[in-house]
């Protein structure tokens, strides 16, 4: 194959939340995260491969190595191939290293387990959600053809390498935009960021009680090697959404105030400890703002609960009720293109453009450094995961994994099956147990896949 000049290739700036990711990602948290999915036989890496290549031709931004300039980031298309590998080591490892011009994601199989593993400086979930789901019909596909009609391996484009929908919904003019006034404009797109006091209607004493030093930080253990702990929950996913629903909130609003409990059981047991907890939560703009871009489009909010003694208050249903009034503030669509406009005014500041690179990277990771101290938790939630025929017929559990400076955990169903995988920088498993305590004896059956990462574990491995 020939080589194309480097300079000749399209090459687009990193938006706010991407450079974020890069500033913030340490040894401990690689800003990694996975999708798997569990097959109904093991998997076949020469059919994987081909898959893998059909669907990669259809995605241009899979396409993108990370690259360094004066000022900024930035995303340019290679021709660099991925080959898929059978897993060997612990999930959600790095994908990007400095000065290494490699391609920002990798598959990975085991068993009857496919895994793509995404730096989510290139895409956010739904984003690569999208890859996934293809990448799982063509599998399908090519192993069953007997039960397909359609023809596999279209080469349409799905996500275009260039468009950027922050720029098509929040730049500031009066004046409406379409994606081709914009789609190849190399130009910063705000951050996903948005302000812990996101509820504007509150008054200034509720905001003031979740003040930095108020919030509880879990702390814990490291693994020897850094590694990931993650502890998957499989479940029927209806009996779930019926306790959900007898609490009037979503699902996500019901896991929260659950692993809320869990960990005020396990780790708010004194009253020197800081009884509130608050949890970052995702919102996927594309909800309010539809868009096919597969690049990163979804805002941060925050949550919070205060434990004052009070047994209606701090009851699971009374951590609900309270989440669930937060969220509804939060989730309008004026309220979030205001803010984010704003965020847009911000990151354009001519002082801010000139800065260079590395100082924005010192000044971006102090930033998010003191952010993470009024944070306790992360959650993200899929949601349901609906696949045509007959590929669906094929394919079990999906799971979401979430490399984490923090203990979070990332929801996703299919079919009749919910996966809640919880992530962690740290060894311990208490709230972890509590959560599964609470599940189990409300008559949920709980199925518990924890990974080795201790000494003594990994020691288990090789006797």
């Amino acid at each position: 194959m020939k080589r194309v000049p480097a300079q000749r290739r399209p090459w687009v700036r990193l938006d706010n939340a991407a450079n974020i990711f890069l500033a913030a990602r340490s040894d401990v948290d690689s800003k990694v995260f996975r999708l798997a999915a569990e097959l109904d036989e093991p998997i076949v890496p020469e059919v994987l491969q081909e898959a893998l290549d059909r669907v990669f031709a259809q995605y241009p931004l899979f396409s993108a190595v990370l690259r360094q300039g004066v000022f900024w980031y930035y995303l340019q298309q290679s021709d660099l191939r991925p080959t898929v590998s059978e897993e060997t080591g612990p999930p959600v490892q790095h994908l990007y290293h400095h000065q290494r011009h490699d391609l920002l994601f990798r598959v990975v199989y085991r068993g009857r387990r496919i895994s793509v593993e995404i730096f989510h400086a290139l895409t956010d979930g739904t984003g690569a959600l999208w890859f996934f789901e293809d990448l799982l019909t063509e599998y399908v596909g090519l192993r069953h053809v007997e039960e397909f009609h359609a023809v596999q391996g279209a080469t349409e484009t799905k996500q275009d390498f260039t468009v950027d929908a922050f720029t098509h919904w929040f730049r500031s003019t009066s004046e409406p935009v379409t994606f081709e006034d914009d789609a190849t404009a190399a130009v910063e797109s705000p951050s996903t960021e948005l302000p812990a006091e996101v509820e504007d209607g509150q008054p200034a004493t509720t905001r003031r009680r979740h003040r930095r030093r108020d919030v509880l930080r879990m702390r814990g253990t490291h693994s020897p090697d850094l590694r990931t702990r993650v502890i998957e929950l499989s479940m029927p996913v209806r009996p779930v959404l019926r306790l959900a629903k007898a609490e009037g909130v979503s699902l996500t609003i019901y896991l929260l105030a659950v692993f809320f409990d869990s960990v005020r059981r396990t780790r708010v047991q004194t009253q020197s400890l800081p009884r509130t907890l608050t949890c970052s939560v995702p919102v996927n703009l594309r909800q309010f703002f539809p868009t096919a871009s597969g690049r990163n489009f979804f805002a941060t909010t925050m949550l919070a609960h205060t434990y004052t003694g009070d047994d209606d208050m701090d009851s699971i249903s009374g951590v609900c009720a309270d989440l669930d009034r937060q969220l509804r503030q939060v989730l309008t669509k004026e309220g979030l293109a205001r803010k984010i406009r704003r965020l847009v005014r911000f990151e354009r500041n001519p002082a801010l453009r000139i800065i260079p690179r590395p100082l924005k990277d010192v000044i971006l990771g102090t930033a998010n450094a003191l952010s993470n101290r009024g944070i306790t938790l992360a959650i993200s939630n899929l949601g349901r995961v609906v696949l045509p025929e007959p590929v669906a017929r094929h394919v079990g559990r999906l799971y979401l994994h979430v490399a984490a400076v923090r203990p979070q955990f990332g929801a996703v169903s299919h079919g009749d099956q919910l996966t809640i995988s919880f992530t962690s920088p740290f060894i311990e498993t208490d709230y972890h147990a509590a959560f599964v305590r609470h599940l189990t004896e409300a008559g949920i059956p709980v199925e518990v896949n924890a990974n080795r990462v201790t000494a003594d574990e990994l020691a288990e491995v090789d006797r």
